[in-house]
């Protein structure tokens, strides 16, 4: 009797690692997310403001999470090679750092977004800002990035895009706000 219920225990635990396999290979592995806004202000200045990372404590949605958040960084803002860093206590927020690593002078910037918590993974980031008529800027921001094998399971359950893309249009919204103030 013993016998078969280990055999039974067996088979079950050969079936779920199976299942576990098969869903890690099947369940994607890149992840994209961007969203869009229109802004009723001059492509220049959208992208004067936008390229400064430390304008996203004013804009972006995860210091509206915590407001208290520890932010610290280093080199010339607006410029590749500056940082700003995060450690927050709000797992929504979490810990990380953001690097500017290219700009497109008026049209792109590029970032590369090291999370520490709540856990370990490189995403790369951008924003892009695009003339739209007189006095009107499109801007797209998102980012892309990978989740490995097992981990790219949580795919099925959790809608990156959904997930990640509400966040994006918060901060659109503000910072659309912001630069269309008189």
């Amino acid at each position: 009797m013993i016998k078969k219920i280990l055999i039974a225990v067996l088979v079950l635990i050969v079936l779920l690692i199976a299942t576990l396999a098969v869903l890690a290979y099947i369940a994607p592995t890149e992840l994209k997310v961007e969203r869009t806004v229109t802004i009723n202000k001059p492509k220049a200045e959208v992208f004067a403001y936008v390229k400064n990372l430390k304008n996203q404590t004013d804009w972006g949605p995860w210091h509206k999470k915590d407001p208290a958040m520890k932010i610290e960084t280093r080199g010339t803002d607006g410029t590749p090679g500056f940082v700003t860093s995060w450690n927050s206590t709000n797992s929504d927020v979490g810990e990380g750092e953001q690097e500017i690593k290219k700009i497109t002078e008026g049209e792109r910037m590029d970032t590369e977004l090291r999370f520490k918590r709540p856990f370990e993974t490189k995403s790369d980031a951008y924003m892009i800002t695009e003339a739209s008529g007189d006095n009107q800027t499109k801007v797209k921001w998102g980012f892309t990035g990978s989740m490995p094998r097992p981990l790219n399971i949580m795919c099925l359950v959790i809608d990156m895009d959904k997930e990640v893309g509400k966040d994006f249009e918060e901060g659109l919204t503000s910072l659309k706000t912001i630069l269309e103030k008189p």
